[in-house]
């Protein structure tokens, strides 16, 4: 098998290279100077080309320093995010290969009324279609709704990416370095079993279909403050709005998604995914800080 990756030098889809090479799977990267993404037969071309039999797409548009970027860069985020799924079905299923999509749990917000989270069967309710939503979280919701009755791919939703390594993309280094946090309850996924179960899900076959790929349970924010300040930051104060009106009010144009999901069916198929406190604490234990003067940011989450 060889597997091809989309977006494979960034943030999450160099975590899944790392980890097939770890598992001495036959990987290979694409590069946007040889191919384009965005048109069905320049990716149908590098796909037979390569011999491709699985594809990675990690690929996306998720704004910079925040998602508040996807509000001014909308056409850059509808490409990267709704249109691109699409081209990668067509583009497999004109060859006839499997593939798998990197997605968001953020197309949703809250939790359900007795508390626990939403599964995959659940409609997005953070999205065009039903909220007040981000211009992000409503494009991947749109991307997911183009894969819709595929019956040979996976969507794997990603939900606020952290581990040990510190890094502008890295949930514990953007608490360490925002100026002031909003505290709200989500469901995390560490990075490294994020990737671990995108291999899984291909080498053990796991039945195709959409899987919340989170760390099982959910924290609030100060929640994980508590846990830096007894751990890597025992001396740093943070602050906190006063509640999300104020975060809206003072540092944010678009709406957040803060939301728990429900694991319980990647756990069923057998996923490498540890309880949420435990990959918290293993991350901290094992902090590697990009540098000691690291320049703060202004803007929160």
């Amino acid at each position: 098998m060889r597997i091809g990756v989309l977006g494979g030098s960034g943030y999450i889809g160099s975590s899944i290279v790392e980890a097939m090479k770890s598992k001495a799977i036959d990987v290979v990267v694409a590069r946007r100077v040889s191919v384009n993404y965005l048109q069905k037969e320049s990716l149908v071309k590098w796909l037979e080309q390569n011999g491709i039999s699985f594809l990675i797409n990690a690929a996306g548009f998720t704004g910079q320093p925040n998602v508040d970027a996807c509000e001014v860069r909308k056409a850059e985020c509808l490409e990267g995010n709704s249109l691109l799924p699409g081209v990668v079905r067509a583009s497999c299923e004109t060859i006839g290969i499997p593939f798998g999509h990197v997605s968001s749990g953020c197309i949703f917000s809250g939790a359900k009324p007795d508390g626990s989270g939403f599964n995959e069967t659940d409609t997005p309710n953070f999205c065009f279609r039903s909220n007040h939503c981000s211009f992000y979280s409503g494009c991947k919701a749109l991307g997911e709704e183009l894969l819709e009755g595929c019956n040979t791919c996976y969507i794997w939703r990603l939900r606020i990416p952290f581990n040990h390594e510190d890094n502008a993309r890295n949930y514990l280094s953007k608490l360490l370095r925002y100026s002031q946090l909003l505290d709200a309850r989500n469901s995390l996924t560490h990075l490294n079993d994020f990737a671990n179960s995108c291999v899984a899900c291909i080498v053990d076959r796991v039945p195709y279909g959409v899987y919340n790929l989170t760390n099982g349970g959910s924290v609030t924010t100060r929640e994980v403050v508590d846990m830096l300040r007894a751990t890597i930051s025992p001396h740093q104060s943070f602050s906190f709005f006063e509640n999300e009106a104020a975060f809206m009010r003072q540092a944010a144009i678009a709406p957040r998604s803060n939301c728990v999901l429900s694991n319980e069916k990647a756990i069923a198929a057998g996923l490498p995914l540890r309880g949420i406190v435990a990959a918290l604490m293993d991350s901290l234990a094992n902090w590697q800080p990009e540098s000691a003067d690291a320049d703060h940011v202004t803007n929160a989450r």
